[in-house]
């Protein structure tokens, strides 16, 4: 599964949302992620993804946050 699909599917997850709803360009305001969900997000993609992630306000999409995961994972 690539980065976006489990990313997308976590949140769907986590937020109790339809996956499909969810693309690339989403943004967490759309999706009504809070900062306290962002926060608890990310705690839950390095657990899944076996990385840390530096998170800071640049990160306001889903492909932000994939970005940031897929950098993580390439610099291990």
């Amino acid at each position: 599964m690539d980065t976006f699909n489990k990313v997308a599917q976590m949140l769907a997850d986590h937020k109790g949302i339809d996956v499909n709803t969810i693309t690339m360009d989403s943004t967490f305001a759309e999706l009504q992620v809070d900062s306290l969900d962002v926060a608890e997000l990310v705690m839950n993609f390095e657990d899944e993804f076996g990385i840390s992630i530096e998170l800071d306000e640049a990160v306001k999409t889903v492909a932000d946050m994939v970005k940031r995961i897929d950098e993580a994972k390439a610099a291990q």
